[in-house]
């Protein structure tokens, strides 16, 4: 058995208060970002090249008043969504019909998301799908939730910039994304459904909450990736209010720290998505596996780990943000639970009860600075909303990562009130489940009624 140590021992303790101060995000932080957040959106929308694209999506917020059946194409990773989706008018919807399909895989020999594979055939699957939920002769207008940076022209048209999220299908970047999609339909024998609208995922979140909240004006995606738009009042287009895709992943005024470094580095695209990668879902696993490994690496923590070079903390994304929650979630005794983790997949059959609490605190500073990153973005859109904060905001959140880590919202919370002071309680955080596909059918519905007036 191994014997006990304690942190002052072994140094431990004193390595983890260094990480405090790497992973710190301050009151003062908090407001110095959203500063320059809010700076970097009045930059965007004055056209200077930046980190913000402020992509307008030439669409506003829904009435609430919306009714009818409307297909929803939720396309936002290699995992495409399907559904029918009823508006029942005052808030209220139901998904009728719904299907997912993968768009690679290994066991059926088939990999849409590849360089090798061509624009017409991701389509022609995707339409093949619809097919499976239409009635043969029926018109249904369709709004699609393309979850790419794209740059939209009119609500029904929308030019992707370049893939991200590892999908790299050829003939796609440069093209009109529902273009593609009529045309795929068309061969499909679907003249009838209508590509009728194209959001990302933050636009669709935020219509979705706003089709039953008229003070939701900010939408935010906090799962694998990390994006936000919001309803900009003034947009230059002069169309009235406009949702405005911030692209807010790419943010990147930051102070970054080591661990930063490394990860960007070792990206497929280093200096893009400087934000995403310290705080979406994707990247918060593989932060604390180069915070422990580095630690193991010292003696530290988990002695032994680290002997295999085939071993997992040697493996780049081979701890995941499922591992973070689990560390922040254990209350089993003795952490139980990470401990039988550990001991299955690194080796290490005793870990200390001093090691357990270790990687457990890592856990929680890589996502609590994720948490309140993110909120400083958010007080920079407030700024520009409401420097006053005189209104009530709903601030409309999509994605695993705020509805299943442990704390998070929590934290996201906090941080607003420490800047806004009594000012917090005019704002709200609103889990808006299925934003994707609802706010997809809702700006299907917008799109209709325009073309109608």
């Amino acid at each position: 058995m191994r014997q006990a140590e304690t942190p002052e021992k072994t140094g431990l303790g004193d390595a983890l208060c260094k990480l405090d101060q790497l992973f710190k995000v301050t009151g003062q932080d908090l407001r110095e970002i959203a500063g320059r957040f809010h700076q970097a959106m009045l930059d965007g929308l004055a056209g200077a090249i930046g980190p913000l694209k402020m992509l307008p999506s030439f669409i506003s917020t829904p009435s609430g008043l919306e009714k009818g059946r409307f297909f929803a194409v939720d396309f936002g990773g290699t995992n495409v969504r399907i559904l029918l989706v009823e508006l029942l008018g005052n808030g209220r919807s139901s998904i009728l019909k719904r299907k997912s399909m993968p768009l690679k895989d290994p066991a059926a020999s088939y990999d849409f998301t590849q360089a090798t594979a061509t624009g017409s055939e991701l389509f022609d699957l995707l339409a093949g799908q619809i097919k499976g939920l239409a009635v043969p002769g029926e018109v249904c207008a369709l709004g699609h939730t393309f979850s790419f940076p794209s740059r939209s022209y009119d609500i029904n048209k929308a030019v992707l910039i370049n893939w991200t999220k590892e999908i790299k299908t050829g003939q796609v970047e440069g093209r009109d994304i529902n273009q593609l999609l009529a045309e795929a339909l068309r061969r499909q024998g679907l003249p009838g459904v209508i590509p009728a609208a194209v959001i990302n995922d933050t636009v669709g979140t935020l219509l979705a909450a706003a089709y039953s909240d008229p003070g939701a004006d900010i939408g935010s995606i906090c799962g694998t990736g990390h994006n936000t738009c919001y309803l900009e009042p003034r947009p230059a287009c002069g169309r009235g209010p406009v949702i405005i895709n911030l692209e807010s992943g790419n943010f990147n005024l930051l102070s970054f720290n080591v661990y930063d470094q490394l990860l960007d580095q070792a990206s497929e695209k280093p200096g893009e998505q400087r934000l995403e990668k310290m705080v979406s879902g994707r990247y918060l696993g593989e932060l604390t596996r180069l915070v422990v490994s580095n630690l193991a690496r010292q003696g530290l923590l988990l002695r032994g780990s680290m002997t295999d070079p085939d071993g997992l903390l040697h493996r780049p994304y081979s701890i995941d943000t499922e591992l973070v929650a689990l560390a922040l979630s254990d209350d089993s005794p003795g952490i139980a639970r990470l401990g039988g983790w550990l001991a299955e997949n690194l080796g290490v059959k005793e870990p200390l009860p001093g090691e357990l609490a270790a990687i457990r605190h890592i856990a929680g500073l890589v996502a609590s600075r994720s948490a309140r990153l993110i909120a400083a973005t958010y007080l920079g859109i407030l700024r520009h909303l409401d420097p006053a904060l005189r209104d009530r905001h709903t601030i409309a959140v999509d994605g695993s990562l705020y509805e299943k880590m442990p704390g998070f919202e929590r934290n996201i919370r906090s941080a607003l009130d420490e800047v806004l002071a009594e000012g917090g309680n005019r704002v709200a955080l609103k889990l808006t489940k299925e934003g994707s596909g609802i706010g997809a059918a809702i700006a299907a519905a917008i799109a209709s009624k325009q073309q109608i007036d």
